[in-house]
């Protein structure tokens, strides 16, 4: 197979230098070239066109996201964001990952070379996925409506309900999936990787204000998941916030999982909560997909749909799979819409998914689920 070819754009040198020698010892990657900012880049990438394109968000002459708009328009290739983890950049960041970027690796103001150099992997592992993404399908996604309460997917709108005045089934003691069917609210756990926040954007959009509680796992650093999901707060009729320890799980609310942390799903008699705890990196990631489907597994049973969306690796497929074993309803994101076929494949062979879906039917299975 042909190396993987990577150009890198960051007005940093020390990121520069660090970036290139990390992707340079993996025998798989090859460095074009290191810019200090767009223009350069830009005449350096007419000679050689690169797979993949690490790109720094705030550069002079013509910023990162400016950059990645015009790749995106003219030539899409998929673009790694290398970003502050200030709050300034995280914003950003969202921008660039809506405007059509793979994923993000974090870079921090102080202690710069010690923290790239420890993060290595992570850089070619981001590297590596960003190569296996399908950026054509991110474009051909449709944009969600901007602001709160949006029409979509032919739901009328309606005010926002506070999800915390939304009371779940009664019902008491706890037991196995089987035992719950009777006594509790349906809950919907959604995991993804690369290319799932756009997926997310397009499922979470489309769902109308009274649905199923869900909780989600999206790869992503820390501190970006908050400003995520308070950008889905703002495009979706349902809550979006990132979740917190003790948080409740109803109807009308999604709770994504904080960057660096595991969430598992819990209960206690009849309601539904969240426990966000540390712990080891499961499948290389915290947050975990797995973390989060066993313990909806163990705590939802029959009364949980499972959703496993595009990304790559195999995080969440096993989990998935003792998911169905416990009698929930599980749907993995079908080839033709996902931007990496990695963990939805892996799932579909480990035969933890029920049914294969495009990503524009998920919505409509979410709120099937409740019907059924």
């Amino acid at each position: 197979m042909n190396p993987i070819r990577v150009m890198i754009v960051d007005d940093s040198a020390v990121v520069r230098q660090v970036v290139k020698q990390a992707l340079a010892q993996d025998p798989g990657i090859e460095v074009l070239g290191a810019a200090s900012d767009p223009l350069f880049a830009i005449e350096h990438m007419k000679r050689q066109w690169p797979d993949v394109i690490v790109l720094d968000i705030e550069m002079p002459r013509m910023d990162g996201l400016t950059f990645l708009k015009k790749i995106m328009s003219e030539h899409p290739t998929p673009v790694v964001i290398c970003s502050s983890l200030a709050e300034k950049g995280a914003e950003a960041t969202m921008n660039a990952l809506s405007a059509g970027a793979v994923t993000v690796i974090t870079k921090p103001k102080m202690g710069l070379k010690q923290f790239l150099e420890d993060s290595s992997n992570d850089i070619v592992h981001a590297v590596k996925a960003a190569a296996r993404a399908n950026v054509r399908k991110l474009q051909s996604r449709p944009a969600a409506a901007a602001g709160p309460g949006s029409a979509a997917a032919g739901f009328t709108p309606r005010p926002k309900l506070s999800a915390d005045a939304v009371i779940a089934s009664p019902g008491t003691g706890l037991g196995s999936g089987a035992n719950m069917v009777r006594t509790t609210e349906r809950i919907v756990a959604i995991g993804t990787s690369t290319g799932g926040t756009q997926a997310l954007e397009a499922v979470l959009t489309r769902l109308p204000a009274v649905c199923p509680g869900i909780v989600i796992v999206q790869h992503m650093p820390e501190r970006f998941t908050a400003m995520f999901a308070e950008r889905l707060n703002g495009l979706c009729k349902i809550e979006v916030r990132e979740a917190r320890h003790g948080d409740r799980v109803v109807p009308g609310r999604a709770l994504i999982a904080p960057g660096g942390k595991h969430m598992m799903l819990s209960r206690s008699g009849a309601q539904y909560t969240v426990e966000v705890v540390d712990g080891p990196l499961v499948n290389r990631h915290r947050p975990s997909v797995d973390v989060l489907f066993r313990s909806c597994a163990k705590f939802a049973g029959r009364n949980a749909l499972g959703v496993i969306m595009t990304g790559m690796g195999d995080d969440g497929a096993r989990g998935l799979k003792e998911m169905r074993d416990a009698g929930s309803q599980t749907v993995a994101e079908d080839e033709s819409t996902c931007v990496v076929f990695g963990m939805p494949k892996e799932a579909i062979r480990m035969g933890g998914a029920e049914t294969v879906l495009p990503l524009d039917r998920i919505p409509n299975a979410i709120m099937q689920s409740v019907r059924d």
